[in-house]
């Protein structure tokens, strides 16, 4: 089982457990259309959310509920995917309430993030998969120290049309 974090903290975020009580939160987020434009997974009912807080407790995942420090907000969601404890790797993913965006958070989250990977989990590799035409994201990735490793060309259809994945990784060396 990997060891979550309950809380993570930072001045102006806290990063705390998904709770069934956010579903709502996850709801909004996940069916948000400039959210889900770039994002591999959305929702059309809270029914159908079900199965991503289903996907949040699984022992593969430790995603947590984003919110400011003074816990009144919740603001988005962000954790490691697919965590290897073989290959010692997992994927990073966050996303942002649009709200939030141009504001920094995500150059807050995503390093606690990867200081958890690193130093709790023992991972040695953080992967990020960003939608090529992501231009947010692929900066934000740059900025904190991601490298670029290259691009799988029409990997994936996204409504209807072949989309490529940009691939950067983060190595604790």
């Amino acid at each position: 089982m990997i060891p979550q974090a309950k809380i993570i903290q930072s001045p102006r975020l806290l990063l705390r457990t998904i709770e069934d009580s956010d579903i709502d939160n996850i709801y909004r987020g996940l069916s948000h259309p400039q959210i889900i434009k770039h994002y591999g997974v959305s929702y059309d009912s809270l029914e159908a959310t079900k199965e991503q807080m289903t996907w949040f407790a699984d022992a593969k995942q430790c995603w947590w509920a984003i919110c400011s420090a003074d816990k009144k907000e919740f603001m988005g969601a962000g954790g490691l995917n697919d965590i290897s404890t073989e290959h010692k790797k997992a994927e990073i993913g966050l996303w942002l309430l649009p709200e939030f965006w141009g504001k920094g958070f995500m150059q807050e989250a995503m390093p606690l993030i990867c200081n958890y990977g690193f130093e709790t989990l023992g991972l040695r590799r953080i992967e990020g998969f960003v939608d090529s035409k992501n231009a947010n994201c692929k900066r934000a990735m740059a900025k904190l120290d991601f490298n670029f490793e290259g691009t799988m060309v029409d990997c994936e259809i996204k409504d209807g049309e072949f989309a490529s994945i940009d691939i950067y990784a983060k190595l604790n060396i």
